[in-house]
């Protein structure tokens, strides 16, 4: 299990006051359940910054996760802008290894494919970075199969990331397939589905205002209703076991593949407690069946073109 550490920079509309445990705290707590791998982003606002701090004094001890190439999320009907240049990337791993405090990063991800650079472009600069000793494994996130193979082939890709989650299973057709062939991990961001599997939801109106999630299909108006009563095959699996819905939705991820490694965010230490106790969940292969029946209405995110999903890159021409 490791730690997604987006809710650090109040993504979702978090902040110190509303009792959420200190990112220090949480980083010391997983720490000692045996969560070492903590994944961050130089796109997250402050995150980098803020887990830097975090793990001071403590380096040795936590896998470091980051990733790089989103420059702009794609808003206000605007493409995202991503970049996957040679130079881009030598530039933004010693941003972040500044931000973290670190002289290495244990694994570096391209947070997004690059439609206009060859991603053995990409990874090409990506594995100096490797040989230099400030990169130790890499990574990419949502990409497309051809795009994983392309890039394994210029250096071993260690992991993949891509949203998983019982709200979220498009990664199962060709992804997981294809990283299952080349012995790749599959890191699984919002295996909660960005917390709607974890039951703590009665209405739309639990979300705040500024709460980015108000802004996705499957939590608008007209779906999160429907979307929210397939939860009661998580909750009525739960009372079985005397889980959680949320432990229930990790163990279900947990059993698919022993190489995935899901990341969900707290800012609650009590959360990442219960997180860290799924693993020791045992689903009966019937409840696995139901689970797997539970259907969700509407896209995962507003606008997934512009590469933001699966993303491809031109071929190598020389």
């Amino acid at each position: 299990m490791g730690l997604g550490a987006m809710s650090f920079a109040g993504v979702y509309g978090q902040n110190l006051a509303d009792g959420s445990d200190t990112p220090r705290d949480l980083v010391s707590r997983a720490l000692e359940l045996g969560t070492t791998m903590i994944d961050t982003a130089d796109v997250y606002g402050p995150s980098e910054e803020v887990l830097g701090e975090a793990i001071a004094g403590r380096r040795d001890q936590v896998v470091v996760a980051t990733k790089f190439g989103i420059v702009q999320r794609p808003m206000d009907g605007k493409p995202a802008i991503i970049n996957g240049t040679p130079a881009y990337v030598r530039e933004r791993v010693e941003r972040s290894l500044k931000r973290l405090r670190t002289d290495y990063i244990d694994v570096y991800y391209q947070h997004r494919a690059d439609p206009a650079v060859p991603i053995e472009e990409t990874v090409g600069a990506m594995a100096e970075l490797v040989q230099a000793g400030k990169v130790r494994y890499l990574g990419l996130s949502e990409a497309a199969p051809d795009t994983i193979r392309r890039a394994h082939a210029v250096h071993p890709i260690t992991a993949v990331q891509s949203e998983w989650s019982l709200w979220s299973r498009e990664v199962e057709t060709e992804v997981l397939p294809a990283c299952q062939e080349l012995g790749i991990g599959l890191v699984a961001f919002s295996p909660l589905g960005r917390g709607a599997l974890t039951g703590t939801f009665t209405s739309r109106d639990d979300l705040p205002e500024s709460d980015h999630r108000r802004t996705m299909p499957r939590f608008a108006a007209e779906t999160f209703d429907a979307n929210l009563a397939s939860v009661n095959t998580v909750r009525e699996i739960s009372a079985v076991h005397g889980a959680t819905p949320g432990q229930v939705a990790i163990a279900w991820l947990l059993a698919q593949t022993p190489s995935v490694v899901p990341i969900p965010g707290t800012r609650r230490r009590a959360y990442l407690e219960q997180n860290t106790a799924a693993a020791d969940l045992a689903l009966t292969d019937d409840e696995i069946a139901r689970l797997n029946e539970i259907k969700v209405a509407g896209a995962r995110e507003s606008d997934l073109s512009h590469n933001w999903s699966f993303g491809v890159t031109p071929p190598l021409t020389h």
